[in-house]
């Protein structure tokens, strides 16, 4: 069976493989930040906030970890395709 690539704007024109996600989580709470700074620690922290607010924390399954600054709602939108507007504002 051959599954089809399909690609997520995670903001900023920043894109990331939707087959690849395995959470899509908020920043605020304390085991996701230690979970930001283990993958910190280790170099697979990837940041695509370009210097804005972290809203959505994205877990992938090749153990990196993606921050957005985009809601994690509105990824989860995309996700499924559904799209929503002034996503960077």
């Amino acid at each position: 069976m051959i599954m089809a690539i399909k690609l997520i704007n995670i903001g900023f024109g920043n894109i990331v493989s939707a087959n690849r996600i395995i959470s899509i989580v908020s920043p605020e709470s304390a085991p996701i930040k230690r979970i930001i700074q283990d993958a910190r620690d280790r170099g697979s922290l990837i940041d695509a906030t370009y210097g804005r607010r972290t809203r959505a924390v994205i877990v992938m399954d090749s153990d990196h970890v993606i921050l957005s600054a985009v809601q994690p709602e509105t990824v989860a939108h995309r996700l499924t395709g559904r799209e929503e507007t002034n996503e960077e504002g």
